[in-house]
């Protein structure tokens, strides 16, 4: 399975998150997310992120070109998190992303 890349590029690991968020919510469940970073807060602040949504944290590495990289799987099961503040749960998800709601029994 190929990963959607994300570059993040020299951002701050705030507007990362917002810019991982954002396109968690696009994509199916197990889709895989590869962003690209260089803030080094990310190797602290992306596997707490997936943590707190519930989404897979699959590790991270350097590619070829020297660049950081975080990859991440999108959970069926993950919690939505407020559009502008990717460290708060959304308490009323979107009806647009069922995929972001915990299934009921």
């Amino acid at each position: 399975m190929s990963a959607e890349v994300v570059d993040g590029g020299d951002r701050a690991c705030g507007e990362l998150l917002l810019m991982l968020a954002a396109r968690s919510r696009a994509l199916p469940p197990r889709s895989q997310i590869r962003l690209l970073a260089t803030d080094p807060a990310a190797a602290i602040d992306l596997p707490a992120w997936c943590h707190l949504t519930g989404h897979d944290y699959l590790g991270h590495s350097v590619d070829a070109d020297g660049r950081t990289y975080y990859d991440v799987r999108v959970s069926a099961g993950a919690h939505s998190t407020r559009d502008s503040n990717p460290w708060r749960l959304d308490p009323e998800p979107s009806p647009l992303h069922p995929h972001h709601r915990e299934e009921t029994p």
